[in-house]
């Protein structure tokens, strides 16, 4: 095991889903995520998804970075964040609401459950 690795989809094969049709709100949104570490409840990897817009809801703290497109998360009290290319968020356990893919995003993420 290397104790430095490059966040990549070279390689690995991706696992392909939808939201839950319960949580689905508008769209056919195609979920692509390229899961590169899992070690206990860390996970850490790249996910892309197409338009779409589905419920949300966060039980674990989750770090991304918008590599690419445009999404807006909208919480439950109605507060909209746009996220696009180059930002960086937290979201943390707790959080309800919506995510919107306006335009096909990517990201890195770190998740810990």
């Amino acid at each position: 095991m290397t104790h430095l690795s490059r966040l990549t989809r070279d390689g690995i094969l991706p696992d392909i889903s939808r939201p839950d049709p319960a949580r689905l709100i508008s769209g056919d949104p195609v979920h692509t995520t390229w899961n590169l570490e899992t070690r206990g409840q860390l996970y850490c990897g790249l996910w892309q998804s197409t338009p779409g817009c589905w419920k949300a809801s966060y039980a674990e703290w989750e770090y991304v970075h918008i590599l690419s497109g445009i999404s807006v998360l909208t919480s439950a009290d109605g507060t909209a964040t746009t996220l696009r290319a180059g930002d960086s968020y937290i979201i943390r356990p707790g959080f309800e609401g919506t995510w919107t893919v306006i335009e096909t995003t990517l990201k890195n993420y770190v998740i810990l459950g």
